[in-house]
């Protein structure tokens, strides 16, 4: 009797899972359209918002991987699998379209940053620009490294500028982008900062938009990469930041922006 019933039984089990794996595809969802943006790391809080709007209005799920321009320029060379690379800088874009590392034609400025001067709530320093930075209240002057991130090599500038820079060298600490070097005012670790605009226009304490003539322009670049294996949702993100509503948000978030095209 057993094994009369074998063949059936196995051949029901068959048609068991026949019918689940039809059930399970046909009531499956499909994966997600995805874009991988490179960004750099003034970007990390106005990206949050964009890629909300971004993924409201086209579906597509933005992935942002935030560090410093010239981290992730060298992550790109090295063959780091993003879509879009959004810099603070001009230069290092250019360097990777020499290479043939972004698809011809797609580099564009899509901001420029400002940059500032903050000092957190709880600050001993009292100061009205960077000039007053030289007080002996201000112990300690975070920025970013120049030699990886546009707006630390803008803060340096702005002191040479000003001739101060021999004067605060010796206080100054150094952070990897301008996201950690905020972190050194946040935790209390810090007097004064000098980071994006749009990173602490909503902070506590005393923001200050340094001039501008004091610094080389951070005009910032974009440019979607060859090796990307998402071209369509890479340009898609693009032309959100370009010419749609990323666009308003970034104006809205304390940038400059180019003239529409």
């Amino acid at each position: 009797m057993s094994t009369e019933k074998t063949p059936r039984r196995q051949f029901h089990t068959v048609l068991l899972l026949a019918a689940l794996l039809f059930a399970a595809s046909s009531t499956g969802q499909t994966p997600k359209r995805e874009v991988t943006v490179a960004a750099a790391a003034n970007l990390s809080e106005v990206f949050q918002v964009v890629g909300t709007q971004f993924e409201s209005a086209t579906g597509v799920h933005p992935v942002f991987s935030f560090a410093s321009t010239a981290q992730l320029a060298q992550q790109i060379e090295n063959g780091a699998p993003y879509d879009v690379f959004a810099a603070a800088d001009v230069e290092h874009v250019e360097q990777l379209q020499k290479k043939g590392l972004l698809l011809p034609r797609s580099r564009a400025v899509y901001a420029t940053g400002i940059l500032a001067l903050w000092i957190p709530r709880g600050s001993a320093a009292k100061v009205d620009g960077p000039e007053g930075l030289v007080q002996p209240a201000v112990k300690v002057i975070a920025l970013a490294k120049p030699e990886l991130a546009p707006y630390g090599l803008a803060a340096r500038e702005t002191l040479q500028k000003l001739g101060i820079w021999d004067r605060v060298q010796s206080r100054v600490v150094y952070a990897d982008n301008i996201n950690m070097a905020k972190q050194y005012g946040s935790s209390g670790n810090a007097d004064a900062v000098f980071t994006a605009y749009s990173l602490v226009l909503k902070e506590s304490g005393k923001v200050i938009k340094v001039d501008e003539k004091l610094h080389n322009p951070i005009d910032q670049a974009l440019g979607i990469i060859a090796a990307s294996k998402h071209p369509d949702t890479a340009q898609q993100f693009v032309d959100f930041l370009l010419k749609g509503r990323g666009r308003d948000i970034l104006g809205d978030s304390g940038y400059r922006l180019p003239a529409a095209k």
